[in-house]
């Protein structure tokens, strides 16, 4: 893992497409904003590692098996 230093409206640059700016630091909390290409998904790692679990589970075979039982 790289670790940064950056202070409010400082950025960094990920991959010449991607910026990422300190808009605010308030207590333990820092507000973050991200320019990116429509075609690159950003999430919040706990609403991605959901979203993962879903498509993990929606390919469990007994799942597949209940929908058959359903035709």
């Amino acid at each position: 893992m790289l670790a940064l230093t950056r202070k409010k409206n400082e950025s960094l640059i990920i991959n010449n497409n991607i910026e990422i700016t300190v808009l605010e630091v308030r207590g333990d909390q820092v507000k973050l904003g991200i320019a990116a290409p429509k075609e690159v998904p950003v999430y919040r790692k706990e609403v991605y590692k959901e979203i993962q679990d879903e498509n993990k589970n929606s390919l469990d075979t007994s799942n597949i098996s209940k929908l058959k039982n359903l035709f």
